[in-house]
């Protein structure tokens, strides 16, 4: 077994910071492998791919890690640009390096649909990227009704004791060296509330933005339909 010192995670919402359920998600697995005596080191995309200098030290603090977090929100059905851009600069310099350590890379996805299985392809992906980056992969984390979280603090909400249990079970799991285990795996994707619960909810925070920006009577407005008058 390999001695697990050092995590690297990288948030790849653009969001600011508290607003994102990649960062709330990441924290908390963070904070939890701290707490098994792991060194950890936290970038956001956007600002790590802003300058060369950035860019650089993001580079050279997974090159040096055990374990390697991606935690993202999905784009229709797969990462965001900028996460993609990141994977793509990594695997790059890994193929440079001749004997690049073998961290483990853990990648967590969360979407906006109910639905966790939305996040397949993207996971698909991210284990695509392990392999040709020389890593090894520990599994990947789907969350469906994403939303619901919004960037809140995980320990604190029951809605999402299931989300806790499966990152407390990984964060234990890389601690030891092994991948994220089938039970974490399954209990990340289990719904956070009711299907109709979550929709009523989505389109309830839907009018209300529209209130606030003063267009609700125009949420039926269809101005490319060729019925208009």
């Amino acid at each position: 077994m390999n001695r697990i010192e050092r995590a690297v995670c990288l948030i790849g919402s653009a969001k600011r910071k508290g607003e994102s359920t990649s960062e709330a998600l990441s924290s908390y697995l963070m904070a939890r492998l701290n707490e098994h005596g792991i060194a950890t080191t936290t970038f956001a995309v956007h600002r790590a791919l802003r300058t060369p200098d950035r860019t650089a030290a993001l580079l050279d603090a997974v090159n040096a890690c055990d374990i390697f977090v991606l935690a993202f929100p999905l784009y229709v059905d797969t990462l965001p640009s900028l996460a993609t851009q990141a994977l793509e600069t990594i695997a790059l310099r890994r193929s440079e390096e001749l004997n690049a350590r073998r961290p483990w890379f853990l990648a967590i996805a969360n979407s906006g649909f109910p639905e966790a299985e939305h996040n397949d392809v993207a996971l698909a992906i991210c284990e695509q990227f392990a392999d040709i980056a020389k890593m090894r992969w520990a599994g990947g984390l789907a969350l469906g009704a994403g939303g619901a979280v919004n960037g809140g603090a995980i320990r604190d909400r029951s809605m999402t004791h299931n989300v806790a249990r499966s990152l407390d079970l990984t964060a234990m799991a890389l601690a030891a060296d092994r991948p994220a285990p089938v039970d974490a795996i399954n209990l990340m994707r289990r719904p956070l509330m009711p299907e109709r619960l979550y929709l009523f909810m989505g389109n309830l925070g839907w009018h209300r933005m529209a209130q606030v920006n003063r267009v609700w009577r125009r949420l039926g407005d269809r101005p490319f339909s060729t019925s208009n008058p």
